[in-house]
């Protein structure tokens, strides 16, 4: 029982260093103890009790700005603290296709392909290729991409992750992880400026669900548990997108930063699907955990 009482004390203080050096932009965390023993141990028991013996894979959803960097890097502390869990963490959003690969797609495919976001747009054959190899019984060093916002491209090698020791658990993060496609007649109507101006003839919507149906549905059904957070409404994605590229600024050495204006327009290709999955992935995933509006975990279900 003392055992115990030690193992949570370090996971505490962690998770509340971790906190401090997040709070940033005068957005400071509120209720940390609450948030911590009603939801982030629940859900580091939750994936304890359904880890397996060779490696676990976590796919943890969520819209823009919902906070899937900062809950992944927390559950990695508990999980080492409490379980002896070594986690290794990465995004979907890194495996997204250099932006030459993208200039050469939107040639060839559709002109909105050359904006990142959407399925298309990432190295789905690396991806499975990086599964494939973490998997291994007999591991070997696996290096992961690195994408870098504020210059919209992948970062050379020698800045890649590496992840040197097999892990009992990935959390794989990313917005549409875990999504789904729409059915055919759902694509008809464009749901907003950008597809009714830009996609009159839906080939950039239709090409997304194929891919959805195909490489996505394979790397998807990967994940031994979908994590999804659930954001109150798509209004607000805008609202901590905008958040996210304020606290860009501070990581980016000055390169160039998305103005309100710009986050806008480019939310808006994020916007058909990030709908969709509040809607469908909410009754799908092995967990959702609902967001309120002052960005707080507000409610958590296991299914």
């Amino acid at each position: 029982m003392k055992q115990n009482v030690l193992i949570s004390k370090e996971v505490k203080k962690k998770y509340l260093n971790f906190i401090k050096s997040q709070e940033v932009l005068s957005e400071p965390f509120r209720n940390k103890d609450a948030q911590l023993n009603d939801f982030y141990l629940p859900i580091a028991d939750f994936i304890k009790k359904n880890c397996k013996k060779n490696i676990s894979i976590i796919g943890l959803s969520g819209g823009q700005g919902s906070g899937k960097s900062t809950i992944s890097k927390i559950l990695k502390i508990i999980l080492k603290e409490k379980y002896n869990l070594e986690t290794a963490i990465f995004s979907i959003d890194d495996f997204y296709k250099t932006l030459d690969q993208r200039k050469i797609m939107a040639k060839i495919v559709h002109p909105l392909f050359s904006v990142r976001g959407v399925p298309g747009t990432h190295d789905t054959r690396l991806l499975l290729d990086c599964f494939k190899r973490l998997r291994k019984k007999k591991f070997k060093k696996v290096m992961i991409p690195k994408f870098d916002k504020s210059i919209d491209n992948r970062l050379p090698k020698k800045k890649w992750q590496i992840i040197k020791k097999k892990p009992n658990v990935i959390i794989f993060e990313g917005w549409c992880v875990g999504a789904t496609p729409q059915r055919n007649k759902d694509l008809n109507k464009p749901i907003n400026i950008l597809e009714k101006e830009k996609d009159k003839k839906k080939i950039w919507r239709n090409t997304v669900n194929n891919e959805l149906k195909g490489e996505y549905k394979k790397i998807f059904s990967l994940t031994d548990l979908i994590i999804f957070l659930k954001v109150p409404s798509f209004k607000h994605v805008f609202k901590w997108r905008l958040l996210q590229e304020n606290k860009l600024k501070f990581s980016s050495k000055g390169r160039k930063i998305m103005n309100s204006k710009e986050i806008k327009n480019f939310v808006m290709y994020y916007e058909r699907l990030t709908k969709h999955m509040l809607k469908n992935l909410s009754k799908k995933a092995n967990s959702v955990i609902k967001i309120d509006n002052q960005h707080r975990l507000k409610s958590i279900k296991f299914n």
